[in-house]
């Protein structure tokens, strides 16, 4: 339910949510679908009133999403939702086919299906989803408001979060005169995060090296411009689509950070000197710059406040990952703070989201500022910049980059020794073509049995609600025997022989007991 609010209302009566999210973009609404999924109650606030933009629209709006958000998607029955992916070209491909075809970039050096050996990445079985796809902020965020709002969750537009103050028991949130009440407060309000702010969360990092441009323009000239993405000596340019363009120029983000408002000829200098042409810009329809500024928040919890998305980190969109990441936090946090408002929760779940997310944002930060350190005019980048582009046009090298850039590597630390663990579980396929993935629409942890093995299944029993039992033959077992999934698909325990019960016990113990725990609700 989406309402408008009437801010001449200084008394109000709402009830206590379980959990107050602070802005309905992708993150937020896929949270609070996680969330009410698993019977919460969840309110979003978020600070416009009209959602629409042009600038999450096509060309701006286009996003990359990888491997890890396809099979989120695919768990939940939503990516098949997904329309815009199959009309829209690749913006890093050029006229090329086959096997020099371009399937993606880092520091704009792109890699080519012809070098990208699949079969390295052997626990992706060939029913596997998709490994990237394109889409749109529009179209993520009506997929998952439609999602939201099927779930009952409420969304109340033109409310931005003015203070919020909390207590051991829940947070009160106000906005202008109005306040409301909630168990939880998430901040998913993006990079100028007002939750982050107020909840005096450190956000520490680096600042930025150059800005970047997002234009859409007439050009008298676009012959003069190469097509694709160009790393020139003093930045970058993308022309994807006529009159479309991405620009960087290494001004250590001075222009972005400006008061002055940004002109065409300032649009033009940059640009010809960037390209090296004398291209002329006749017009400019709209635009908007950003840098490469990485911050990351310290702590993405304090108390019954919690942050996700851009909120808790923000980086250069090279290679598109902030999404991604965003929405990984949101399938992260969702279960396990469910599950501690439902009283169901071990000691230390809801903390491992920190332990567990943190990493993966200090890899996608890093692996952003690597990408801004070979594209910068010294002599030294360029010198990496010359041996990275060798190494990409090897085998083990394009599969390296592709691998990383759609999120192919991303796992958790959860310790033990199983070459699974802390992985996302592959999609294994029963002889009746039912995959796993489509077993997961409820949000349920699963424990996957392909040997029907007695001592196993007794162990879940107290805890169906959270977990059910699947057993059966699969086309392709990897030669794993057994297997413990996390309700959002992560590997929490895998064996080989299922002959010891001791080690599914402590992974039960760690992600699913709460019969001696008193948990914080």
């Amino acid at each position: 339910m989406t309402t408008t609010p009437d801010n001449n209302k200084t008394e109000q009566h709402h009830p206590i949510y379980d959990v107050i999210i602070s802005g309905a973009g992708p993150v937020g609404l896929f949270l609070a679908s996680e969330l009410a999924l698993a019977k919460c109650s969840v309110l979003i606030l978020e600070k416009m009133e009209d959602s629409h933009s042009q600038l999450k629209q096509l060309p701006f709006g286009m996003r990359g999403l990888s491997a890890p958000t396809i099979e989120t998607l695919y768990r939940r029955g939503l990516l098949k939702e997904l329309e815009l992916h199959k009309v829209l070209k690749n913006p890093h491909q050029k006229a090329q086919q086959g096997p020099r075809r371009q399937l993606g970039h880092f520091a704009g050096i792109p890699f080519h299906a012809g070098d990208v050996d699949t079969s390295q990445w052997k626990y992706r079985l060939p029913g596997a989803t998709d490994t990237s796809l394109l889409s749109s902020m529009e179209e993520m965020e009506t997929l998952l408001g439609r999602r939201a709002e099927a779930l009952g969750v409420v969304i109340m537009r033109g409310l931005a979060i003015t203070d919020f103050h909390q207590t051991e028991d829940e947070v009160t949130v106000h906005s202008g005169a109005q306040s409301f009440k909630g168990k939880w407060l998430v901040g998913c309000d993006g990079s100028r995060s007002a939750v982050r702010k107020l909840g005096g969360f450190e956000f520490a990092g680096t600042e930025p090296e150059f800005t970047g441009y997002s234009a859409l323009v007439d050009i008298a000239d676009p012959e003069k411009l190469k097509p694709g993405r160009n790393v020139t000596a003093t930045g970058m340019y993308l022309q994807s689509q006529p009159g479309y363009l991405v620009i960087q120029e290494f001004d250590g983000g001075a222009a972005h950070g400006s008061k002055k408002p940004i002109t065409l000829e300032h649009v033009q200098e940059v640009l010809r000197r960037v390209s090296n042409t004398d291209v002329t810009i006749n017009a400019l329809h709209m635009l908007t710059t950003w840098t490469d500024r990485a911050r990351q928040a310290t702590a993405y919890r304090n108390g019954r406040v919690l942050l996700a998305g851009d909120a808790a980190h923000i980086h250069a969109p090279l290679g598109g990952q902030g999404l991604n990441l965003g929405l990984g936090d949101a399938m992260n946090l969702g279960w396990k703070l469910a599950a501690t408002i439902h009283n169901k929760a071990p000691e230390g779940l809801l903390d491992s989201y920190y332990t567990e997310r943190h990493p993966i944002g200090v890899q996608v930060l890093d692996w952003s500022r690597a990408q801004v350190a070979i594209m910068m005019p010294q002599p030294e980048a360029r010198a990496l910049h010359a041996i990275i582009s060798d190494l990409m046009n090897t085998r083990d090298g394009a599969t390296y980059f592709a691998g990383r850039v759609w999120g192919i590597f991303t796992h958790y630390d959860l310790g033990g020794d199983h070459p699974l663990l802390g992985y996302s579980v592959p999609n294994f396929e029963f002889e009746d073509g039912t995959t796993i993935g489509e077993l997961m629409h409820d949000g349920r942890g699963i424990l996957l049995d392909f040997d029907r093995n007695d001592s196993l299944k007794p162990l879940v029993g107290e805890y169906d609600d959270q977990i059910k039992y699947i057993s059966g033959s699969v086309k392709d077992r990897l030669g794993v025997s057994a297997l413990l999934i996390r309700p959002d698909g992560i590997i929490a325990w895998a064996s080989d022989n299922a002959s010891d019960s001791g080690e599914f016990q402590e992974a039960i113990d760690r992600w699913f007991a709460y019969n001696s725990v008193i948990t914080q609700s």
